[in-house]
Protein backbone atom coordinates (compact mmCIF):
# COMPACT_ATOMS: atom_id res chain seq x y z
CA UNK A 1 0.00 0.00 0.00
CA UNK A 2 3.15 2.56 0.69
CA UNK A 3 4.26 1.84 -2.96
CA UNK A 4 1.17 2.94 -4.37
CA UNK A 5 0.44 5.91 -2.19
CA UNK A 6 4.70 6.72 -3.11
CA UNK A 7 3.75 6.33 -6.65
CA UNK A 8 0.90 8.74 -6.65
CA UNK A 9 3.51 11.29 -4.79
CA UNK A 10 5.52 11.17 -7.53
CA UNK A 11 3.51 10.85 -10.41
CA UNK A 12 1.71 14.68 -8.38
CA UNK A 13 5.46 15.76 -8.23
CA UNK A 14 6.18 15.01 -11.60
CA UNK A 15 3.14 17.28 -12.51
CA UNK A 16 4.63 20.65 -10.37
CA UNK A 17 7.97 20.70 -11.66
CA UNK A 18 9.74 24.42 -12.98
CA UNK A 19 9.44 25.25 -15.93
CA UNK A 20 11.31 28.30 -18.20
CA UNK A 21 9.76 30.01 -20.33
CA UNK A 22 12.52 32.27 -21.55
CA UNK A 23 12.07 33.07 -25.11
CA UNK A 24 7.45 33.22 -24.76
CA UNK A 25 8.09 37.21 -26.48
CA UNK A 26 9.98 35.97 -29.92
CA UNK A 27 7.29 33.39 -30.17
CA UNK A 28 4.10 35.46 -29.26
CA UNK A 29 3.16 35.73 -33.35
CA UNK A 30 3.11 31.70 -33.10
CA UNK A 31 1.17 31.29 -30.73
CA UNK A 32 -1.65 33.77 -31.08
CA UNK A 33 -2.09 32.41 -35.00
CA UNK A 34 -2.20 28.73 -32.99
CA UNK A 35 -4.97 30.22 -30.26
CA UNK A 36 -6.82 31.82 -33.17
CA UNK A 37 -7.40 28.60 -34.77
CA UNK A 38 -8.08 26.47 -31.71
CA UNK A 39 -10.53 28.76 -29.96
CA UNK A 40 -8.39 29.49 -26.95
CA UNK A 41 -9.15 32.94 -25.58
CA UNK A 42 -7.73 35.22 -22.93
CA UNK A 43 -10.53 34.27 -20.60
CA UNK A 44 -10.49 30.71 -21.30
CA UNK A 45 -7.61 30.35 -19.35
CA UNK A 46 -9.38 30.74 -15.91
CA UNK A 47 -11.54 28.10 -17.02
CA UNK A 48 -8.97 25.41 -17.53
CA UNK A 49 -7.12 26.22 -14.71
CA UNK A 50 -10.50 26.02 -12.29
CA UNK A 51 -11.19 22.54 -14.25
CA UNK A 52 -7.81 21.33 -13.68
CA UNK A 53 -7.88 22.41 -10.12
CA UNK A 54 -11.32 20.21 -10.01
CA UNK A 55 -10.10 16.94 -11.81
CA UNK A 56 -7.05 17.27 -8.44
CA UNK A 57 -9.06 18.04 -6.09
CA UNK A 58 -11.70 14.87 -7.37
CA UNK A 59 -8.53 12.87 -7.62
CA UNK A 60 -7.94 13.59 -3.72
CA UNK A 61 -11.63 12.91 -3.06
CA UNK A 62 -11.53 9.70 -4.80
CA UNK A 63 -8.40 8.44 -3.09
CA UNK A 64 -9.45 9.55 0.55
CA UNK A 65 -12.56 7.52 -0.37
CA UNK A 66 -10.79 4.09 -1.15
CA UNK A 67 -8.34 5.01 1.70
CA UNK A 68 -10.69 5.14 4.11
CA UNK A 69 -13.14 2.02 2.69
CA UNK A 70 -9.74 0.15 2.94
CA UNK A 71 -9.23 1.29 6.51
CA UNK A 72 -12.67 0.16 7.14
CA UNK A 73 -12.12 -2.66 5.98
CA UNK A 74 -9.26 -4.10 7.72
CA UNK A 75 -10.32 -2.58 10.89
CA UNK A 76 -13.58 -4.80 10.32
CA UNK A 77 -11.94 -8.25 9.47
CA UNK A 78 -9.08 -7.50 12.37
CA UNK A 79 -10.94 -10.05 14.48
CA UNK A 80 -9.67 -8.60 17.76
CA UNK A 81 -5.63 -8.10 16.42
CA UNK A 82 -4.33 -5.16 17.93
CA UNK A 83 -1.65 -5.06 14.89
CA UNK A 84 -4.21 -4.69 12.58
CA UNK A 85 -6.51 -2.13 14.39
CA UNK A 86 -3.18 -0.35 14.55
CA UNK A 87 -2.51 -0.38 11.30
CA UNK A 88 -6.35 0.98 10.07
CA UNK A 89 -6.27 3.43 12.95
CA UNK A 90 -3.02 4.66 11.34
CA UNK A 91 -4.53 4.43 7.93
CA UNK A 92 -7.16 6.76 8.72
CA UNK A 93 -5.28 9.59 10.78
CA UNK A 94 -3.41 10.04 7.82
CA UNK A 95 -5.78 10.42 5.39
CA UNK A 96 -7.72 12.28 7.60
CA UNK A 97 -4.72 14.74 7.69
CA UNK A 98 -3.79 14.31 4.34
CA UNK A 99 -7.60 15.97 2.99
CA UNK A 100 -6.99 18.46 5.63
CA UNK A 101 -4.02 19.88 4.03
CA UNK A 102 -5.26 19.99 0.87
CA UNK A 103 -8.68 21.17 1.60
CA UNK A 104 -6.65 24.12 3.89
CA UNK A 105 -4.07 24.50 1.04
CA UNK A 106 -7.32 25.06 -1.06
CA UNK A 107 -8.67 27.48 1.03
CA UNK A 108 -5.96 29.69 1.55
CA UNK A 109 -5.20 30.05 -2.47
CA UNK A 110 -8.37 30.99 -2.69
CA UNK A 111 -8.53 33.77 -0.17
CA UNK A 112 -5.17 34.78 -1.35
CA UNK A 113 -6.05 35.12 -5.00
CA UNK A 114 -9.12 36.49 -4.13
CA UNK A 115 -8.01 39.69 -2.59
CA UNK A 116 -5.98 40.47 -6.06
Amino acid sequence: MKKIIYSIYLILLGFACPVSAQGLKSSEVPLNAVSKQSGVTEGNVGNVVGGLISGVLTLVGVIFLVLMVYAGILWMTARGKDDQIEKARDIIIASLIGLFIVVSAYAITVFVTSRF
